[in-house]
């Protein structure tokens, strides 16, 4: 099994040896290339490319490098999955959800997964009854939903096969203890489908594509091509979905997605104040401290319902309506943050000089979450 603990180790060590002043040819191949990502426009399929074929080169220039003479192949594996940490979170806000096409599809995607959050079941997904173990659902969601915490596409990577493998143990168990006779990708694609539902992850399009372009290829193979090809399915599943995609009447499923609509129109009318409202607040003059406090609270009672409630006040409606707006909100925060990163200038990196070597690696590059652990990757 491989942790958290040796994913860090590897990282490190790879850091340690940048440091060397014997590395400084590498230093310098690597920050020019990461610099020359901002003479060009963003092209995911170009950018993978580049990348790829950077590696590639890297690895020849690793393997005849001093220091690593004598070096087994596991060792060179190593320090490429250093190098490819390194460069990938420095270029990450440059390639992740890198087109506005892409943040339209994430948008799009949690919509659609958001609306079918209120009344799909496992019956509508054919999901035979052995294998409905909310409990092993649950742990796959919270390990897939880790997918947006981290930035390097290994780490990613990881998240993805941690929570196809609760669900393939899941399978396992029931074959054994419930003499369930196993029909391979028809029961394993439609459980995976339906905790993809139930976990939402954010920008789901967006992290499945950089583990595909960015991920090095000859990591792409076996177990985890079989699982990240399975979640890939298992989003377009989801994108192109309708009535006859499930066991499910037409006319229910229509039904049921216009309720879902209307209740997230009626959510966000009640979350959002008017036009009118807004101006009327606005125009309003500062009445000191203590009638703002009482203004508050009459404000609050009538554009955000929930601002003078306590939590003994919530009722189990009250909470389900709660967690639609927070999803909505964080997919739309989600979206802003990519478009706004978009109208951003980039911004180049200095050339390496002969003095700032020892020190470009000095710091290790920033991550988004604290590593968790994580399971085996081929």
């Amino acid at each position: 099994m491989e942790g958290s603990s040796s994913s860090s180790a590897i990282f490190y060590d790879f850091l340690d040896r940048m440091r060397n002043p014997a590395s400084l040819d590498l230093v310098r191949s690597i920050k020019s290339f990461i610099v020359s990502f901002s003479f060009y426009a963003a092209n995911p399929e170009n950018d993978g490319k580049k990348v790829q074929e950077f590696y590639t080169t890297m690895e020849d220039a690793i393997r005849d490098h001093p220091l690593w003479a004598g070096a087994t192949d596991q060792e060179v594996d190593c320090a490429m999955e250093g190098l490819e940490k390194y460069v990938m979170t420095k270029l990450f806000s440059r390639t992740f959800s890198s087109t506005p096409e892409d943040v339209k599809i994430d948008l799009e995607t949690s919509q659609k997964i958001n609306l079918l959050q209120t009344f799909l079941k496992p019956e509508h997904l054919d999901i035979p009854a052995v294998l409905r173990n909310e409990a092993s659902w649950l742990l796959a969601e919270k390990e897939l939903l880790k997918i947006n915490a981290f930035k390097a596409p290994r780490e990613k990577l990881l998240c993805v096969m941690n929570c196809c493998k609760v669900i393939n143990n899941l399978l396992l168990n029931a074959s054994m203890s419930e003499n369930h006779v196993l029909a391979g990708a028809d029961d394993f694609l439609p459980v995976l489908i339906y905790v993809m539902i139930k976990a939402n992850p954010p920008q789901l399009h967006s992290n499945l594509k950089f583990i595909q372009l960015y991920r090095r290829q000859t990591k792409l193979v076996s177990e985890a091509a079989y699982y990240l090809t399975n979640l890939v399915s298992a989003k377009t599943f989801i994108f192109e979905l309708n009535s006859k995609s499930l066991s499910i009447d037409e006319i229910e499923f229509e039904e049921s997605m216009q309720a879902a609509r209307m209740t997230n129109k009626e959510t966000e009318k009640e979350a959002t104040p008017t036009l009118e409202e807004r101006t009327t607040l606005q125009g309003q003059t500062d009445p000191g401290p203590s009638a703002r406090s009482h203004g508050k609270e009459k404000s609050g009672a009538s554009n955000y319902p929930y601002m003078d409630k306590e939590a003994g006040d919530l009722t189990i409606g009250d909470v389900e309506r709660l967690l639609s707006v927070y999803k909505q909100v964080v997919t739309k925060y989600t979206g802003l943050c990519t478009a706004v990163k978009h109208l951003s200038l980039s911004r180049t990196e200095p050339h390496v000089t002969n003095l700032e070597a020892r020190n470009v690696f000095s710091a290790q590059p920033e991550e988004t979450g604290k590593n968790s652990d994580q399971g085996v990757e081929q």
